[in-house]
């Protein structure tokens, strides 16, 4: 059976500052402001990668006043893993499958 990789998210994760902000939501929700402290980005930066992390379905929203906190949400993670995990097993059992030159 083929595997397919979700792309789209790959390209949304690939991205440095995108990828620490879902290292660092994986340990916590945090609002806005505990990002900027803790990635040195400028907040107008930081807004845009949050709103494409929302966007992919990466990251969801919780108002908490006048602050809005992000959130991981795992199962998308965990789904881009098990894609992952599915073609390192095909790659396991193609290994010594060998397409003969014409």
């Amino acid at each position: 059976m083929m595997t397919s990789v979700d792309t789209e998210l790959i390209r949304v994760l690939a991205d440095p500052l995108r990828l620490q902000i879902v290292t660092l939501l994986s340990r916590e929700t945090l609002c806005t402001t505990h990002l900027v402290e803790e990635t040195g980005a400028r907040q107008t930066n930081l807004s845009n990668h949050l709103r494409v992390l929302r966007e992919a379905g990466v990251v969801e929203t919780e108002p908490c006043g006048r602050f809005t906190y992000y959130k991981l949400r795992p199962d998308v993670i965990a789904a881009l893993a098990g894609q992952f995990a599915e073609l390192a097993e095909s790659a396991r059992t193609a290994a010594d499958n060998k397409r003969a030159c014409p």
